[in-house]
């Protein structure tokens, strides 16, 4: 059975509940933020969380990192972040496109590529 990934020695999940846990805090005490907002900035938590962990265990960084960022760019928008359409698509294919080019360098085969067999005529 393969471990599971920490974060600095702790499973995602319990940071993912610190998160929480500290945006309900400062909702009730500090801020004065809508259940939205707060929805939001621990759906974006999580999103990174999942990005960090895509990054430790190298698989799926391409997803995580998208993920991670249109739940940025939804946080964004909620907060009064003002693009437009074509604005956020453009953002996201920067985003896309920058990542898959930085990790498409960095993987490998998990088996070595074996030669071509040459076809045989009848």
């Amino acid at each position: 059975m393969k471990p599971t990934a920490t974060l600095f020695g702790r499973e995602p999940a319990i940071w993912a509940g610190l998160v929480a846990v500290v945006v309900q805090f400062a909702a009730a005490f500090i801020v004065d933020v809508t259940a939205d907002v707060q929805a939001g900035v621990n759906a974006t938590a999580a999103a990174l969380l999942g990005l960090l962990v895509a990054f430790k265990v190298n698989d799926g960084q391409v997803a995580a990192l998208t993920g991670f960022a249109q739940a940025a760019l939804a946080l964004g928008m909620h907060l009064g972040l003002d693009w437009s359409a074509d604005r956020q698509a453009a953002a996201m294919a920067l985003i896309t496109v920058v990542a898959q080019t930085f990790v498409r360098t960095q993987v490998t085969a998990p088996a070595p590529a074996t030669p071509a067999r040459p076809a045989v005529s009848a």
